[in-house]
């Protein structure tokens, strides 16, 4: 038998109720739990912020009470509300289930379909905007003279909601799909460019003027301090583009109709009265609209402690 005297008394604590003797080296490794606490925090462990296990622990519990609370409001507003207008959750679940199965009754189509027409137009206007807006944004953190001579025109049109442009956009392009693409694009533009601008605005003065000492020239110098400084700044205009590009789909599918996509789901089953069907799609661009935000998160998250901007 293994002698636990030499532990904290925590561990020991929990090796003999766990009955599990390996558990002690898993908690000294991997928890940080070998540090005695105070006596009035006997039975209490503290939390590690460098810990990557707390740090997931903590991600996972505070994601399940938003959730839980965000579930818990939904039932309450059923019951305030008319419930064919807003249904449950329950109600709703039922509805994603039998559009998962049998697809849109009404207008055809499966769900993999509409949800595989909503990504592409999103994917479409995001990559769009990321090809414009970065490289734009680089010249004019750059260039205080161009900045200054842009700024005006795009504070104008920057307070324009991207739906305004939707049926202007599908009637000149005569395409449906290139109008919602559009309208995306112009919801994430902003954003990212707003962002790299600003990005390119706080880059260390002192970082360029060591590179010039050192005999780089002005495009030396932009592209080893400049450009690598901007990313994480637009890594963050990323995180804001791609959820208002998730809030454009809707608006700019109520008007490309031909795209299919969520939005006109939504609007189809609004029509019918099938609010469990509306409320259903909106789940969905919610749950995708969670993926590719998280997946954006991580990579940001990845951005940021490669070129040491981690906290």
């Amino acid at each position: 038998m293994i002698n636990l005297s030499h532990l904290p008394y925590e561990i020991r604590g929990i090796a003999r109720r766990m009955k599990m003797v390996n558990v002690v080296e898993w908690l000294k490794e991997d928890w940080s739990l070998t540090t005695r606490l105070p006596a009035d925090r006997k039975h209490c462990y503290a939390y590690d912020p460098e810990n990557g296990y707390h740090k997931a622990l903590r991600m996972i519990v505070c994601t399940a009470i938003s959730l839980i609370g965000l579930y818990l409001t939904w039932e309450v507003a059923a019951i305030l509300i008319d419930k064919t207008v807003v249904p449950t959750p329950e109600a709703t679940w039922e509805a994603l289930k039998d559009f998962a199965v049998n697809g849109d009754a009404a207008a055809g189509g499966t769900m993999t379909d509409y949800i595989w027409a909503s990504l592409g137009t999103l994917l479409k206007g995001f990559f769009l905007a990321l090809i414009v807006a970065y490289p734009l944004g680089l010249l004019l953190g750059t260039s205080k003279t161009l900045r200054d001579l842009v700024s005006p025109a795009l504070n104008v049109l920057r307070p324009i909601a991207p739906v305004a442009w939707a049926p202007v956009l599908v009637i000149l392009l005569q395409s449906g799909a290139s109008g919602a693409m559009i309208v995306v694009f112009i919801g994430v533009f902003f954003p990212l460019l707003t962002s790299v601008v600003f990005g390119v605005t706080k880059t260390d003065r002192n970082w360029i003027d060591a590179t010039r000492t050192l005999g780089a020239s002005k495009l030396q110098s932009f592209k080893l301090v400049t450009v690598p400084g901007s990313i994480p700044y637009l890594m963050n205009g990323i995180k804001t583009g791609i959820g208002i590009g998730w809030m454009c789909i809707v608006s700019a599918e109520l008007y490309a109709s031909s795209v299919g996509g969520l939005g006109n789901y939504i609007t189809n089953q609004a029509g019918l009265g099938a609010w469990p069907y509306v409320f259903a799609g909106i789940v969905i661009i919610g749950i995708l609209g969670l993926i590719t935000v998280s997946v954006v998160e991580i990579a940001s998250r990845y951005v940021d402690k490669r070129w040491g901007f981690a906290e």
